[in-house]
């Protein structure tokens, strides 16, 4: 399980430090193309280089999915091009917020919206954020992978195969307001920081458990050219298991 938030506010490299020295692993940001909560490129950069993991997600206004498949589309078309913009990768998923209580009359509409929003953003996975009957709806219709329940509206209920939960809202840490959230695996996270190469590094025993096979190569050749393969090679494992080249 990894520890998050969600906010409204942009992060500086000083706040994303902050929540990464008290344990936090990811942010949730909105991807959307303009206002003061929309995450910019910069920021993305910013959030990377500070070390948390991205989760993108896309809302404009809170029932938004009430517009039906004609609002998905365009708004799957909008995420795309803010994706590219903030240099999302492609195969991270994006998030589409049903941000209040949705009743058993208007879950058929948030259904083809999720479902046209996943349709506009084939090079990304798709996910819905809301409400236990939300999620279970949208999982029953296929209409998305990715799931991101909030306690709100949801009677106390989760649901079982939901990738984020987000558990407590409005509170106030590092000066701003944040929302608890918690994730559980393949949550579709980002983040453009290069990972660093992985090291493996050889010990003075295993080198030297080696090179007998090399020189005996060296002793069963008359090739001086081969010799001095051989020669080589043993050098090297010298050389990356710290010892005194020969």
């Amino acid at each position: 399980m990894a520890k998050g938030f969600d906010c409204s506010t942009p992060l500086t490299a000083q706040k994303a430090a902050a929540f990464v020295g008290q344990g936090f692993t990811f942010v949730a940001r909105y991807l959307v193309p303009s206002g003061a909560k929309a995450l910019t490129k910069s920021e993305s950069d910013v959030i990377s280089a500070a070390g948390l993991q991205l989760v993108s997600v896309y809302e404009t206004t809170a029932s938004r999915a009430l517009g039906g498949r004609s609002a998905g589309l365009a708004d799957g078309a909008t995420a795309l091009q803010v994706a590219a913009q903030v240099g999302q990768p492609e195969g991270s998923c994006i998030y589409f917020a049903v941000d209040f209580d949705v009743s058993s009359a208007q879950m058929p509409t948030v259904i083809a919206y999720i479902k046209a929003a996943s349709e506009a953003t084939p090079a990304y996975t798709t996910g819905v954020y809301g409400s236990y009957a939300v999620m279970e709806a949208v999982y029953a219709a296929g209409a998305c992978s990715r799931f991101w329940q909030t306690y709100a509206w949801s009677a106390g209920k989760k649901s079982s195969f939901i990738h984020i939960y987000q558990y407590l809202n409005d509170v106030m840490l590092n000066g701003i307001a944040i929302d608890y959230d918690e994730s559980y695996g393949n949550e579709g996270w980002w983040n453009k920081r290069k990972p660093e190469p992985p090291s493996y590094p050889l010990t003075v025993k295993d080198a030297n458990a080696i090179i007998p096979f090399l020189s005996a190569g060296y002793g069963a050749t008359s090739s001086v050219p081969a010799q001095n393969e051989f020669h080589r090679l043993a050098n090297e494992l010298r050389k990356a298991s710290g010892q005194t080249l020969q």
